[in-house]
């Protein structure tokens, strides 16, 4: 059976459902899920959730010869509008230093692995959503949900022209996920109102989708 090893926050523990083993029955997907991690902080020595150095042991470690790399939600749903507003510096500013930090971090990947980069899910959190842990956390956040999302879209854009330039291949699912009023679509939306992650069912379905001959 062939290993694929999975790096990503909180979203990527998707790959553990049971759709994955059912359609590619042949690979397991190793899944190291760092809470919180984020494309700004992988070059931060003093970042939180230490993203970095627990996925470069993982990497060292794992005998998968292929990469899936997935972040980049929590920077464009919070990390880079916090930080904007903290430090008082452009949006645009904060968004080049997580573009340029997860840019490096998927070369490097790349000199010994075949990567695959996953676009970054659509905010979740409504304007004025104070459930969950996540929530509160964010609330001190005032962009709305479509600034959030079209950020998200941009975020994505620019991944996917950078990896197409670095023949990193890239899952593209900004197309599938977003409804008609500029946000995400409701049958992404968890059932649980409280937990910001997408449905499990219809996420794993949209990556298996996009998976299939790439993997």
């Amino acid at each position: 059976m062939r290993e694929i090893l999975v790096l990503g926050d909180s979203h990527s523990p998707v790959f553990n459902h049971p759709l994955f083993k059912e359609k590619f029955p042949n690979l397991f997907f190793n899944v190291l899920t760092v809470i919180g991690a984020t494309a700004s902080g992988l070059e931060n020595p003093n970042s939180t959730t230490q993203a970095y150095p627990v996925f470069r042991e993982a990497v060292r470690q794992t005998a998968a010869k292929q990469i899936i790399v997935m972040l980049g939600e929590v920077d464009t749903g919070f990390v880079i509008w916090y930080r904007a507003e903290k430090y008082r510096e452009p949006v645009a500013a904060m968004m080049d230093k997580a573009i340029a930090s997860y840019s490096r971090f998927l070369v490097e990947l790349k000199m010994r692995f075949e990567v695959v980069c996953i676009s970054a899910p659509l905010p979740t959190i409504q304007d004025g959503n104070d459930w969950g842990d996540v929530a509160n956390a964010r609330r001190e956040v005032t962009a709305s949900q479509l600034e959030r999302t079209a950020l998200t879209l941009e975020f994505n854009r620019i991944m996917q022209r950078f990896c197409a330039q670095n023949r990193i291949r890239y899952i593209m699912l900004d197309d599938l996920s977003l409804g008609e009023h500029g946000i995400v679509k409701a049958d992404l939306l968890n059932s649980d109102s409280s937990d910001h992650h997408y449905d499990q069912d219809q996420y794993s379905r949209l990556l298996v989708e996009g998976l299939t001959g790439v993997i």
